[in-house]
Formats: C-alpha cells, structure tokens, sequence
C-alpha cells in the first residue's frame, strides 16, 4: 500500500517505471512544482487525471507507453487513503467510449467546445481567419490541438493509389484517428494537404457546434479522471462501431461467398473452415477473395533439402503463398503477347521504376478468422489483468515467437530444446509485422513488382473482442522505421478492425492437421496435411505422385523461371538456385535486414536464421 509520506511514495512510484513512461511523470512533477499544490493527496489525483489523459490521446495500436500509464494511474488511485473521500469526490469521469473514431473525436470536440468560453470563442476567430485566406491549415490545426486540447500528429505515410516516384505523403492523426492522405512534391506542400484534407472533415462539425449547444458556465471545470473501460465495454462499442460501416461487412460477406463455394463441392473438409484466412481485392468494380488458406500447424519433418516439403501450414501463411501464386498467373498476363490477357493483368509498368506496381485504385486487404497465433494471441490475454504486468513481462510477451509443431515459444524462452527432428518458424504475428514492411509478395516476386501491402486487416469476431493487441504487435513494434528502408519500403500500417466471423472452429479429429489452400483460377482446392508438410491421398488437386503441394519453394521457383522467360529477364534465367534468387533480391534483402537489426535493437529479439540447406536447391 502507498503511505502518504513523500518518500514511501515516491519510492513506491520510482518501483513502478518500469511499468510507465517516464516522460509524462516528469511531465506531471513539473506541473504540480509550478501550481504549488498544498498536499500530495491533491498531486496524485493531479498526476492521475495527467496519465489518463495521455492514455486516452493513444487508444488501442497508438501508444504502448499511453497504455501503461493508465494502469499505473489506476494503481495510485486505488491506493489513495479512505479517510480522504473528497479528493475523489472532485473528480468525474470522462466518456468511457474506448479508441474514437472520427464520430467519437466529433462528440469530443461538441461535449467540450463551450459557445460562452472565451477560448473556444478563439477558436471560431481562428476558423474565420483560415477561412478568409489568412492563416494555412497546418497553423490553425496545431492552434485548435492547443485549444480544444486533442492530440495532433502530422505522420509521413506511403502515397495512396500506388503512386511513386517523387511525391511525399503525410496524414493528420488526431487523437488516434488518421485522416485522408496529402500528396506532394515536397513535405511541406504534403502536409499543407492532409491538413487541408482533415479540416475539410472537420470544420462542419466544429461550425455547428454554437447552434447546438445551449451556453456554458465560464466556471472552470474540476479535475478529471478518465478511468480505463472494460473488456465488455470495449467489444459493445466496436461492434457497434465497425458495423456502421458497410464496408468492413462486404470483406467477410465475399470471403464468405467464396468459402461456401469451396465447401459445398468439398463438404468432407469443411471442418478445416474455422482457422480461414483470405485476401481480398478491392477495385470500383466490388470486393474479390483472391487467395484463401486454413490450417494451424507446422511440418514435423526435418528441413526439405529439396524444396518440397511446406513447412508452414498456417492459415495466413497458406493465404499468403496462394496469394503469390495469385500474383505469378497476373505477371504471366501481364508479359503475355495477349493483348486482351495483359489489359486483364492486375499489374501496370512504373516508369520510374522499371518494376510493375498494382493499378490505381486496386487494394488489397486480409481476413483472419481468428488472431494468428504469437504476439497478437498472447498480449490479449495478458492485458485481462493489466495491473500485473511488469518490463520483464511486457518485454517477454511482446518479443518475437517462434512456431513448432503447433506450440509457440518466446525466442527468450528456454521452454523448448532445439532439434534437428523439429523443423522451428516465426510466428504468423510476427510474419505479418515482418509483410507489412516488405511486403506480402516475397523475394523472388520483388524482382518483377514494387512491395505490396494490405490496407487493412479484418479479424472475425467469433474468438476475438479487441483488436488491441493486434495493432500493438503489428504496428508499434516496427514504428518510425519508413527512413531507413530503401525505396518503395516502408512501415504500411493497417486498418484493423473487427468484423463477423465466417467459420466457427468445430472439432474434426485428425483432420484438424488438414489445411486447403486455393487462388483464384485455379479449378479446385489442395489439401495439404500440416504435420507432414505434404498433399493428402484424398486431396481434390495434385500435383503428382510426389504429392508435392503447389506451394512448396520448388513450385514457386518454377514460377519464377517461367515468368522470368516471358519477361525475357535473362539475369534471372542464368540464376542456379532458389536461395540465389533470393540473394539477388537485393533492396529487398536490405530492407529486411533492416527490419531485423530494428527488431533486435528494441528489445524484441533476433529473427530465425533459416538452414541454408532448405534454400539450396535447383529445378
């Protein structure tokens, strides 16, 4: 319990960094050095409100600091003496609407933009003068942050409708949310748009504000407490929230669509249907399942010196692989002398570039049925009970996990023995943070096409009810690491959202090892044994008698050679083996070494470095 005394509780607070970010500390220590509070009852409630509101400026996948600072808050108030009632007694709670979004920020702005006080008055002066031409959008967005007290952040991202070349792109965030992106051929005429872009939203809001409300006491307001929402709270109101919007609904309904499909010619493997993963195209014609997988396991086998053996049969990892085999047949269109065939092709040519890029307005986005299996599974349960987590814990659970034979591990963890008998991955967490960098198509694929990333990751909401622990291990883990990738690299973040799920996991004895695997034009599904890393007898496609799955290495070095012939690439052509392909990939390769040395320099542990003995075969 903290004592009242200064020097128990400070010791008691210096005890607890670990679990808070210094920063805002000292942030509140200078305040109340300032205010000259009359008793450190009075700073602790200070200091609460402080953290609070820190944690409520970074919602869920903002800030990993923002979110510890809340338990520690909640810590200091719990422990605040009984026979002081009344210092609690001033404090009322703000909104317990958990991670805003842009209609939560508006209700924000309504709840606290009082016609009668003179600095919100200040604002609608500023507003008048932007209007009339004499103050610019980033000015009057950093001065109504001051005034109308939300978080402004102005965040370099990646330009929008694959546009490369010499454009720079930047997006307003306020409070958590990101706003459309401005693009030009300079950073400061970008971020002159997307402050443009973000008032354009937001200045109708704030105008209708005075119209609305009825007048406010100039009054000051008391102190404020936002205390953390509960898991409950947090699953009725995003639920609620995601499906206003249609679109997050037209992604599972298409997955749906296509799976149904699938499972009705196939109906004996429909238990492998609630582990499924897809990827989904989207373009002004509608929504398109490209590629989809199921499957939970990885390969028993030892390491295939062949190139025949896949080693990974998670679901996002088997989407992932029929998605490049999605992503060959196109170039094969592409480089085809059809001309019907290359107009059809997803693909269009860079000419700054020389690569091929993804044509406007085409996106790409992933379904997951349920969180992938690392990071994004752990850190859910561990937030249950926030209080109890420690640096030691936050760093283990946050680290990078390996995969084998369908248990993960730490790669801090002395919890499994390495062995030549167990063939080890990352993590699918981990694999989507390592794509959301390099992006999805691989080593072999980037020598013909620009990176390509997923705007936004749907989780089906059966199993999961906060995406939290998502967009810390997707995202922050990696923040801020755009500047040192080489071009056409950078940190994609990605929309994550809830949505409904279109499986339920279901028991199916030994068939849960089974995963299917399909992309688009092909004539029927595969279904590849996980623990085996191999086509089953049953399997309504194989490839031969071998039963080698079509998304082994061996197969995608096949594809590679015959795309690098219709490409008359003869670089690639003269290439010996899979790993040289790999190897010859080279601003590729630099990217992920630079994700690596970023990974191990915060803390979160060294990449696998595979056998190179898997790599090292020929056709």
């Amino acid at each position: 319990m903290i004592q009242l005394g200064r020097i128990d509780c400070w010791s008691h607070c210096v005890s607890l960094f670990d679990i808070f970010d210094l920063h805002q500390l000292l942030i509140a220590v200078f305040t109340y050095q300032q205010v000259r509070m009359s008793n450190f009852e009075q700073f602790v409630v200070f200091f609460i409100s402080t953290t609070e509101k820190a944690a409520w400026m970074f919602p869920s996948g903002q800030s990993f600091g923002g979110s510890r600072g809340a338990c520690f808050a909640q810590i200091l108030m719990k422990n605040l003496p009984a026979s002081r009632p009344e210092v609690n007694q001033s404090c009322e709670p703000l909104s317990t609407l958990p991670d805003p979004g842009k209609d939560v920020f508006n209700q924000q702005v309504k709840s606290t933009f009082k016609p009668d006080c003179p600095d919100k008055s200040k604002a609608k002066k500023l507003i008048d003068k932007y209007k009339c031409g004499k103050t610019d959008a980033v000015s009057l967005l950093h001065q109504l942050a001051q005034i109308l007290q939300f978080h402004l952040e102005m965040k370099e991202t990646v330009t929008t409708g694959n546009i490369f070349g010499l454009y720079f792109a930047f997006c307003v965030v306020i409070d958590g949310v990101e706003y459309n992106t401005g693009m030009g051929i300079t950073k400061k005429e970008a971020r002159l748009k997307a402050a443009e872009l973000a008032l354009q939203e937001l200045l109708p809001t704030l105008e209708s504000l005075k119209s609305v409300l009825p007048g406010a006491s100039d009054a000051p307001s008391p102190l404020l407490v936002k205390m953390e929402p509960s898991i409950s709270e947090i699953h009725a109101y995003r639920s609620i929230h995601e499906r206003k919007h249609s679109a997050n609904l037209q992604f599972p309904q298409a997955v749906s669509a296509q799976l149904t499909k699938l499972m009705n010619s196939h109906p004996e493997f429909s238990v492998c249907a609630g582990t499924t993963a897809a990827f989904i195209i989207q373009t002004s014609g509608g929504y398109e399942v490209v590629a989809l997988g199921t499957g939970n396991f990885n390969t028993k086998e030892s390491a295939s010196m062949c190139g025949r053996i896949v080693h990974d049969s998670h679901a996002v990892v088997t989407a992932r692989r029929s998605l490049m085999r999605f992503l060959y047949r196109h170039l094969l269109m592409f480089f085809s002398k059809t001309a019907n065939l290359t107009e059809r092709s997803i693909f269009q040519q860079n000419s700054s570039s020389g690569l091929l890029s993804l044509k406007s307005g085409i996106t790409l986005h992933l379904y997951v049925n349920q969180l992938p299996n690392g990071v994004a599974q752990i850190y859910s349960k561990l937030r249950l009970n926030p209080l109890s987590i420690s640096a030691w814990q936050v760093n283990n659970e946050m680290s990078l996990h390996l995969s084998v034979e369908g248990k993960v591990f730490s790669v801090f963890s002395s919890a499994f023995e390495k062995s030549a008998s167990k063939l080890v991955s990352m993590s699918t967490t981990d694999k989507i943070t390592q794509w959301q960098v390099l992006g999805y198509q691989g080593a072999l694929l980037s020598h013909f096409i620009e990176p390509v990333y997923v705007q936004s990751i749907l989780i089906g909401d059966s199993g999961c009810s906060d995406t939290h622990s998502m967009e810390i291990s997707i995202n922050q883990r990696v923040e801020g690491i755009t500047s040192q990738l080489p071009t056409f690299y950078c940190m994609m973040r990605p929309h994550i959202s809830l949505v409904p799920s279109v499986a339920t996991n279901s028991s199916g004895g030994g068939r849960l090892t089974y995963g299917i695997n399909w992309s688009q034009g092909d004539s029927s599904l595969e279904v590849v044994d996980g623990l085996e890393g191999r086509t089953i007898e049953e399997s309504p496609f194989k490839s031969g008698s071998a039963l080698a799955s079509r998304l082994c290495k061996a197969a995608m070095l096949h594809r590679f050679k015959l795309v690098a012939k219709e490409a008359q690439r003869q670089d690639l052509l003269a290439i010996s083996s899979y790993r040289e392909a790999k190897r010859m990939a080279k601003p590729y390769q630099e990217a992920k070494n630079v994700l690596k040395a970023r990974l191990l320099q915060h803390g979160f542990g060294s990449w696998l470095v595979k056998l190179s003995v898997s790599d090292n075969f020929s056709m």
